[in-house]
């Protein structure tokens, strides 16, 4: 007489019901999300002035020129890499255009296509630099970084006598240039007549958050993101191209440099040779604060938009607040290590669920 055995039936895990919960923790965003409020309303408590709706052209402005490379470095981060020089690569693409435009005597739309070439050229330089070596990231965008500054500032002094490049204000294609990276768009409200100024550089924070957002989450390219960052030799064994991935990420912040870079050139017509030094931590932090983990493989490209949000918010609010600005470093670092703290043990947890 046969005993039949049953089988216990596993259940898929792809098809899984998910709680809420579970949701909402398996999102490295939502901790951003929930910083961006708390920090919304304490200093709307503690400063009145925070409250005002003039101020949201002023705290979106400062979100969009440090938001634009953020999110560009977030998908770096992703993808497993750092990028120090993204702070001095503005800044090397902005000088590079005017240089261009004013001793050559070109027209200003030329030196901008120059000074995107140059800064998708030191974008590759780094990919290709960090496949040939074998040296972290760290390393050799940090060697990047000096290079950059010495060059900055050398050319600038070496061709002009100074420390910044000449106004290009005057020459041809200024106007056209200006108002595609640096023109106001007023946008009138329902109520008191009011009307909000923002800046084009805001539209195209927006705008991008928007399309990295869907390539990371809903493109194959996404998923060779995520693959390179979490476990770089896993993911050549099913054929995803890393170094081909990892290239085009250290492009794109070199692609975001080059937009904040002409945003500053033809929103002030002249650039400083010693701008951009120290704007790279505020990068990283915001991508950190945004849900990136420094390990790689995982992390949110909105949270990294609203990452810079809270710093743009933080800046303002301390100073409408009265409060000492000489601790707002003091509170980024705060922030930074809580951050990390947080998004570790979100990850744990959404993995435990």
């Amino acid at each position: 007489m046969s005993t039949a055995t049953a089988t216990p039936e596993v259940a898929d895990d792809r098809v899984r019901s998910r709680s809420l919960t579970t949701t909402l923790l398996g999102m490295p965003g939502v901790g951003a999300l929930i910083g961006a409020i708390a920090v919304a309303i304490i200093f709307s408590t503690v400063a009145p002035k925070f409250r005002q709706i003039g101020n949201i052209d002023t705290i979106l402005y400062q979100s969009s020129t440090l938001g634009i490379m953020a999110i560009f470095v977030a998908m770096l981060m992703i993808g497993g890499e750092f990028d120090l020089s993204t702070g001095v690569a503005v800044t090397a693409s902005s000088l590079t255009a005017a240089h261009a435009t004013w001793y050559l005597g070109l027209n200003v739309w030329v030196g901008v296509l120059l000074a995107l070439v140059f800064s998708l050229a030191v974008g590759a330089f780094n990919g290709w630099l960090l496949h040939l070596t074998g040296l972290p990231s760290f390393l050799v965008t940090l060697g990047t970084y000096f290079v950059l500054t010495g060059i900055n500032l050398a050319v600038t002094r070496l061709v002009t006598g100074g420390v910044s490049s000449k106004s290009i204000s005057d020459m041809d294609g200024y106007s056209s240039a200006a108002a595609v990276f640096a023109s106001p768009v007023v946008i009138n409200l329902w109520f008191n007549d009011t009307s909000l100024s923002l800046n084009v550089s805001v539209f195209y924070w927006i705008v991008l958050t928007i399309l990295l957002s869907w390539v990371l989450l809903r493109t194959r390219a996404g998923n060779w993101i995520f693959a390179s960052g979490g476990d770089p030799a896993a993911a050549r064994a099913v054929g995803v191209p890393v170094v081909r991935t990892k290239t085009l990420l250290f492009m794109g912040t070199g692609f975001a440099a080059w937009v904040v870079g002409m945003h500053n050139l033809f929103q002030y017509s002249t650039v400083q040779s010693g701008q951009g030094v120290g704007y790279e931590f505020i990068y990283i932090i915001a991508a950190v604060i945004g849900g990136c983990l420094l390990t790689g493989g995982y992390g949110s490209v909105v949270g990294a938009a609203l990452g810079a949000l809270i710093y743009a918010m933080t800046n303002l609010g301390i100073t409408y607040a009265g409060w000492d600005v000489d601790w707002l470093k003091t509170f980024l670092g705060v922030m930074l290590i809580g951050a990390v703290l947080v998004n570790m043990w979100v990850k744990k947890r959404a993995e435990a669920l």
